[in-house]
């Protein structure tokens, strides 16, 4: 039981410190914030941003990536 535990939260942190790098180099990406579908509305003295493009985007390669680790992890 605590063997599994142990795994999870190794897993778990490993998980958190790719997330944190990745949110890190996210500025040096070119095109991540500015993609196709992302809705910018400026008035006089408030901006709108909601970047749905770049959300599609990440939603599909995480899917992508977590169902590759848990076919890996069976």
């Amino acid at each position: 039981m605590w063997d599994d535990l142990g795994r999870m939260l190794v897993f778990l942190g490993g998980t958190l410190l790719l997330v944190g790098l990745l949110l890190i180099l996210a500025d040096r990406l070119p095109g991540l914030g500015r993609l196709p579908g992302d809705i910018v509305i400026e008035r006089d003295n408030w901006t709108l941003y909601m970047p749905l493009g770049t959300m599609i985007l990440l939603s599909v390669l995480l899917t992508v990536l977590f169902n590759l680790v848990a076919r890996l992890w069976r």
